[in-house]
């Protein structure tokens, strides 16, 4: 298997490198990234590629590790038994698998996508190390033990909101997603849209990166955010005309809502569009 871009993704060298050497160790793929740089869109092209199943483990803050294994509905049991309900008394019944019993009992090699790892509990990562390890787990209440049939290919991705355990880390193939220099993001837009015009991109990529540098910014646009952006511009002919016209020294572009996410970067831009206005007087 030689993982490469595809028609809706674009894939560095690097990030092809990674996820083929992740595969060939057999170890899971620890992605980190800015938000909105396509980690978890990597996942779904991979199995794309593959032609295979992609398996979604959504990690919250209140998700225990024991749920991707499997978890036992007692209460569901003991009300069945009061009710008299058949089938009570096999408890196999009252297990819920959860995202990694699927993986594991699939029958084809399927990519198991662990999602935002970082959002749960310090103890979340070192709660799996076995059973990613050894590609197996128990189950107490009836005895057994599910093993994978064939191995998932496992994709982990994290926001870097806390720092991961080293003895987890030290199972992971690692890959940090640098954000898109130029060249690259007009290959990603040109993969969204292959008809737009240069024109366009070239102002709208413009603006773009001019916003990501822009000192004191709280919150970055991302790669996704540019899409969405480029798709209003698109469909408003109005603020795409309002774009190609654009004062430098303005603040805010056209539909800027798609780029800046909070007051206070609002309030940076007009800031500095003022000072950029009084140094050109």
């Amino acid at each position: 298997m030689a993982f490469d871009s595809t028609s809706t993704y674009v894939a560095t060298d690097a990030l092809k490198q990674a996820v083929n050497a992740a595969v060939v160790l057999e170890r899971p793929l620890l992605i980190k990234g800015e938000p909105g740089t396509g980690k978890t869109l990597l996942a779904e092209e991979l199995a794309a590629s593959l032609g295979t199943r992609l398996i979604t483990w959504h990690i919250k803050s209140t998700t225990r590790a024991a749920q991707g294994l499997y978890e036992y509905d007692a209460v569901s049991r003991l009300r069945d038994s009061q009710l008299g309900v058949a089938g009570v008394e096999d408890v196999a019944n009252y297990l819920r698998p959860g995202k990694l019993w699927e993986a594991f009992t699939a029958d084809e090699r399927v990519v198991l996508l662990i999602d935002e790892i970082d959002k749960a509990d310090i103890e979340f990562p070192n709660d799996l190390l076995q059973e990613l390890d050894r590609m197996e787990f128990h189950v107490y209440e009836t005895g057994e033990t599910i093993r994978a049939r064939h191995r998932p290919i496992v994709v982990i991705t994290s926001n870097n909101e806390k720092e991961l355990p080293d003895a987890f880390l030290r199972r992971c193939f690692f890959h940090y997603i640098d954000f898109p220099d130029r060249d690259t993001m007009e290959r990603i837009v040109d993969v969204h849209f292959p008809e737009i015009a240069p024109r366009l991109v070239s102002e709208a990529l413009e603006v773009f990166f001019e916003l990501r540098e822009a000192p004191g910014l709280k919150k970055k646009p991302s790669t996704s955010e540019l899409v969405d952006w480029l798709k209003l511009l698109l469909a408003d002919e109005i603020s795409r005309e309002a774009l190609y016209q654009r004062d430098p020294v303005k603040a805010i572009p056209p539909l800027a809502g798609a780029l800046v996410k909070n007051e206070q970067d609002t309030a940076l831009l007009e800031r500095l569009a003022f000072m950029a206005r009084r140094r050109g007087r």
